[in-house]
């Protein structure tokens, strides 16, 4: 009688090898974009924390920070850095920021640039937030 070796032939090998790269292959693009939409959350933080430290500036100064504060420490400025917190996104206070209004973008960087959804994140003195595509269109997907 003849004995059966226990095994996996080279076949059936490569048949497991195929429908793995097949299911990364599908996987991989959506993983992609899931990450690119968990790092919209730095933005959006970043851009309510500025608007707060906002607020608290103009309530001792009676005006707005401009640009050139965002980095300075308190109480010059407003002590925040000019990039979220993992290097997704560059914060920027626009140069009209006055006595009475102000506008933060937080602009995608390196590796964020291919979220074509949501380039841009900007908030103003009104808690007004919109966000634009990376063709500069208005984007309603974003603050969501």
């Amino acid at each position: 009688m003849p004995t059966r070796t226990a095994g996996v032939t080279l076949v059936e090998l490569l048949v497991v090898v195929t429908v793995v790269a097949i299911l990364a292959s599908i996987a991989m693009p959506g993983y992609r974009s899931y990450l690119l939409c968990t790092h919209r959350v730095e933005a959006k933080t970043a851009l309510l924390n500025l608007a707060a430290a906002q607020e608290k500036f103009y309530l001792v100064n009676n005006t707005y920070a401009a640009n050139g504060v965002l980095s300075d420490a308190p109480p010059a400025g407003l002590g925040l850095p000019a990039t979220t917190e993992n290097g997704w996104y560059t914060i920027a206070i626009a140069n009209g920021a006055d006595a009475t209004t102000f506008s933060a973008t937080a602009t995608a960087t390196g590796a964020q640039t291919a979220d074509d959804d949501c380039a841009t994140f900007t908030i103003n003195a009104l808690g007004a937030r919109s966000a634009t595509n990376s063709g500069g269109t208005a984007s309603t997907v974003c603050w969501d």
